[in-house]
């Protein structure tokens, strides 16, 4: 439990460290989010976190697939034969 703490023209509040770490808190920007039954403090994720395991996971898991997209077909430029440049 805690009380609000006035922080200059502000209030704040402290939030004890292992609710911090077990809430995944540590060294983010924090979105405040107005709830039903108070206040929701959530991290904001970007795009990019965790990106280089996700992509290597990714990866690993397809290693042994054929690419099946249209790449192939678009650097195939044997249809350009006839064309004059």
């Amino acid at each position: 439990m805690t009380m609000l703490t006035k922080i200059g023209n502000s209030q704040g509040i402290r939030i004890p460290k292992p609710l911090i770490a077990g809430a995944n808190l540590e060294n983010k920007e924090l979105e405040l989010e107005i709830v039903e039954n108070g206040l929701l403090i959530k991290p904001i994720s970007t795009k990019r976190d965790n990106w280089k395991e996700n992509i290597t996971q990714i990866l690993s898991k397809n290693k042994k697939r054929k690419d099946e997209a249209i790449l192939d077909d678009m650097l195939d430029d044997s249809d350009l034969e006839d064309f004059v440049w």
